[in-house]
């Protein structure tokens, strides 16, 4: 039962809270210390302020505190409580502090610092429900293929193909015929020469 009315009254504190911070001075309401921060942030604060000039929101290391990096200006309060919507995923991960300073036109600036927010946008939830793995009859029905034959392998060398017989190979008959004929022609020639030398002496 206590719980329930502690619920039922975070809604009107809530509102209190802000429209204090409306009468009063500049305020961040969310992100809030020490909060855990993913993807597209909403930041929600006040700056409609009497005297207000201008105001800057950055944010920092937590290491270096003193190195800010701009996130949003305002030259005329917003009409309501959202400032920005700050895409933490073009941050790397790390610790990190908020910054909201506000000039007012007497000259004088006040500063807003929400410290200690944590940017995990590279880390998962443990409160998100991991995807139910698909089953059976959900998946895909994939087709058989047949079995590729086997192609026969194809010999780097080729086979060598015989030679036809040698023609110019030289037997004994042949040698004695070709001395034969040799021997018969030279003793014509021989014949032929002693007549030619015969008849030019007579």
């Amino acid at each position: 039962m206590l719980n329930l009315s502690i619920a039922m009254f975070k809604p009107l504190l809530f509102l209190s809270l802000l429209f204090f911070a409306q009468t009063t001075e500049p305020v961040i309401l969310s992100p809030l210390a020490g909060d855990t921060l993913r993807g597209r942030i909403q930041i929600i604060g006040n700056l409609n302020l009497p005297n207000f000039a201008s105001a800057e929101l950055a944010f920092s290391y937590a290491s270096d505190p003193n190195s800010w990096f701009p996130i949003q200006s305002f030259s005329q309060p917003p009409v309501d409580q959202n400032l920005v919507l700050w895409d933490t995923t073009l941050v790397t991960d790390g610790d990190y502090v908020l910054h909201l300073r506000v000039f007012f036109q007497d000259g004088t600036s006040q500063d807003i610092i929400v410290s200690d927010l944590k940017i995990r946008n590279d880390e998962i939830s443990a409160t998100e429900t991991p995807t139910p793995a698909q089953s059976e009859s959900s998946l895909p029905i994939t087709a058989t293929l047949p079995a590729l034959e086997t192609p026969t392998p194809t010999p780097i060398f080729p086979t060598p193909t015989a030679l036809p017989p040698n023609p110019a190979i030289v037997t004994p008959s042949s040698i004695i015929s070709y001395f034969s004929k040799g021997g018969l022609i030279a003793v014509v020639a021989i014949l032929l020469l002693s007549l030619i030398i015969r008849s030019r002496r007579n």
